[in-house]
C-alpha cells in the first residue's frame, strides 16, 4: 500500500506533539536535582510504566517481532517463544533488586547509582564504574538510534523508491527530535513522555496485531496451524549447550544477572527507581515493572508468529537486508493508510522513550560523578543546571554518531544486548562486593572489574558462549577476583602497618 499523506500526517502530528509536550517541563527546573530526579513526587504506577518504556527501545519493538518470525537451525537460539526464558529471569532479578540494592539506594540522597560505591570505596572506584556505563551506554544507545532509522528509512524508502541515505536522515530526524525536549524538560519530561509512549506503542502493536489476523486468510486458526508446524509455540528448552541463547538455565540464570545488572546498577534505570517518593514506593515500581514486560515481550512474540504466518500465505517477493526488516515492511506495504502511520508512530515512540532517558541518564552522571567533585562549591546550581542541558546536547551528539557506525554491527537486537552484557558484569560485581561483602576494599574491587572486562572481552572475541550468559560470568569474576584481591591487600596493609609500629618502637 505504501506510505500516505494521512500516515505523514500521524506520523509528523505524534512527532510534533511529543516534543512540545515534553518542552513544557522546563518550568518546574530550578537546580540538577530538579533536572535528574523532579520533584520525587510522581506516582509509584507512573514510574513502573516509565521503567517498562525505557527498557522497551526499537530493539525490542523490530527485534523481537523478528526473533519469533524467523527460522533457526536450533529452536533455543530463537523463532519461538524461548524468548520468555529470559523474562523468567527479568522476573527473579527484580525481587533481588528490591530486596538488596533500594534499600542501599535509599540510605542517604543519592542522585547517581555511583554514588553509592564511592560511598561504599571511594572516589577511584565511583569513576571507574560510571566511565564504564557512560561508554555502555552510548554504544548501546547508538544501536537503539539505528535501529530507529530501519523503521524510518522504511517509510521514507516506500514512498521515494530512493534510500541509499535515508538511514542517515532516520538518525538526524530520532535522534534531533528526542534531544529537544529531553534537553528542556528533564527527568519530568521523560517520565511523563514515557507513559504517553507507552500506551502509543502499546496500542500501536495491538492494532497491528488485529490487522495480521484480519488479513490472514483463516484468521487465527490459519496463524496457529502454521505456526505449529513449524515448532514456533515452543516455550522451553532444557538444553545445556552454553552456545544457546534462550534455554531455561540461560534464561533464569542469565536473565536474572542480566537484569540485577540493567536495573540495579545503570543509571539509565536507577534513575527511576531514585525518582520515586521513597524506598517502598520504588520497590513496587519496580515489580510492577516485571508483570507489565512479561506482558508485553508476550505480544512481541505474538506479533513476530503472525508475520511468520501471514507470509506464508503472501510470500515475500525479494528478501530482505535482515530479519529485523520484516515487521517495518509489513506496516509500511501492507497495513491501511492512518493505522500504518498510527503503528509507525508506535515504534518511534519506543525509541525515542528509551533514548530521552539514555541522554538524561549520560549527563547526569557525567555533571554529578565527575564534574561537580572537581569544581566543588565554586559553580552555582543555575551553572550546573545549564552545564546538565548541554551535556545533554552533547551527548545527543555523540549517540547520533554512534548510530551511524553501528550500521555495520549486524543485527541490532543481538548487538545491542551484547555490547551491554559485557560491561555489565564488571559493574553488578563491584556493587555486590559492596553490598554482600565488608573485607572487599576499592584497590580489589577495581582489580576485580578491570580483570573481569579484559575477560569477558576475549570470551566475546575467542568463543561461542551465548551472551546471555556475560552477566553471569562476568560478575562471578569480577567477584572473585575483587575479594580475593581484598583479602591479599588488607593482609599487606596489616603487615605495613606492623612493621611502622615495630619501626617506630625502636
Amino acid at each position: 500500500m505504501g506510505f500516505s499523506a494521512i500516515d505523514y500526517a500521524v506520523l509528523i502530528v505524534y512527532l510534533a506533539g511529543i516534543t512540545v509536550f515534553g518542552m513544557q517541563f522546563r518550568r518546574s527546573q530550578h537546580t540538577i536535582k530538579d533536572y535528574f530526579l523532579g520533584a520525587k513526587n510522581t506516582s509509584w504506577i507512573v514510574i513502573s510504566l516509565s521503567i517498562v518504556a525505557t527498557e522497551t527501545s526499537t530493539l525490542t519493538l523490530i527485534g523481537v517481532p523478528a526473533l519469533a518470525y524467523s527460522t533457526y537451525a536450533r529452536p533455543e537460539q530463537g523463532g519461538n517463544f524461548t524468548y520468555l526464558q529470559v523474562v523468567l529471569g527479568y522476573m527473579v532479578a527484580r525481587i533481588i533488586i528490591s530486596l538488596l540494592f533500594i534499600p542501599a539506594y535509599f540510605q542517604g540522597e543519592l542522585l547517581t547509582a555511583y554514588e553509592l560505591l564511592k560511598r561504599r570505596f571511594g572516589v577511584r572506584t565511583k569513576n571507574v564504574a560510571a566511565s564504564l556505563f557512560l561508554v555502555m551506554r552510548a554504544l548501546a544507545e547508538g544501536v537503539r538510534v539505528y535501529a530507529a532509522s530501519i523503521v524510518l528509512a522504511a517509510v521514507i524508502g516506500a514512498s521515494t523508491q530512493e534510500s541509499s541515505l535515508l538511514w542517515l536522515w532516520s538518525i538526524l530526524i530520532v535522534g534531533a527530535l528526542t534531544l529537544v525536549y529531553t534537553f528542556e524538560g528533564g527527568i519530568a519530561a521523560v517520565i511523563w513522555t514515557d507513559l504517553i509512549q507507552l500506551v502509543i506503542y502499546i496500542g500501536g502493536s495491538l492494532v497491528a496485531a488485529y490487522e495480521l489476523l484480519h488479513l490472514t486468510p483463516g484468521g487465527w486458526s490459519s496463524v496457529a496451524t502454521e505456526a505449529a508446524a513449524a515448532g514456533k509455540f515452543r516455550f522451553v528448552s532444557f538444553s545445556l549447550n552454553p552456545s544457546s541463547l534462550y534455554t531455561f538455565w540461560a534464561g533464569l540464570f542469565g536473565g536474572a544477572f542480566l537484569t540485577m545488572a540493567s536495573h540495579g546498577t545503570d543509571q539509565l534505570l536507577v534513575q527511576r527507581l531514585l525518582a520515586c517518593r521513597n524506598k517502598l514506593d520504588s520497590q513496587k515500581a519496580l515489580i510492577m515493572s516485571g508483570f507489565v514486560v512479561l506482558i508485553q515481550f508476550a505480544l512481541f512474540l505474538t506479533l513476530g508468529v503472525m508475520l511468520f504466518a501471514y507470509y506464508k500465505f503472501y510470500p515475500l517477493t525479494a528478501p530482505l537486508s535482515s530479519d529485523d526488516h520484516i515487521f517495518p515492511y509489513f506496516i509500511v506495504h501492507r497495513l491501511p493508510h492512518g493505522i500504518a502511520g498510527l503503528v509507525i508512530a508506535a515504534i518511534f515512540a519506543a525509541a525515542m522513550s528509551n533514548l530521552s532517558g539514555s541522554l538524561n541518564s549520560l549527563s547526569s552522571t557525567t555533571v554529578i560523578d565527575f564534574y561537580k567533585p572537581i569544581a566543588g562549591a565554586a559553580r552555582s546550581e543555575a551553572f550546573l543546571l545549564r552545564l546538565s542541558r548541554w551535556l545533554t546536547a552533547g551527548w545527543g551528539i555523540v549517540l547520533m554518531c554512534v548510530a551511524i557506525v553501528a550500521r555495520s554491527w549486524g543485527s541490532v537486537f543481538t548487538a545491542g544486548l551484547t555490547i551491554a552484557s559485557l560491561v555489565y558484569g564488571p559493574m553488578l560485581g563491584a556493587f555486590l562486593l559492596g553490598i554482600l561483602t565488608t573485607r572487599a576494599n576499592q584497590a580489589g574491587v577495581i582489580s576485580g572489574m578491570a580483570f573481569s572486562l579484559g575477560f569477558m572481552l576475549i570470551i566475546n572475541r575467542f568463543t561461542n558462549l551465548a551472551w546471555t550468559w556475560y552477566v553471569l560470568l562476568g560478575t562471578s569474576v569480577c567477584f572473585g577476583v575483587g575479594y580475593v584481591v581484598s583479602i591479599l591487600r588488607e593482609g599487606k596493609d596489616v603487615a605495613v602497618e606492623a612493621a611502622g609500629e615495630a619501626k617506630r618502637a625502636l
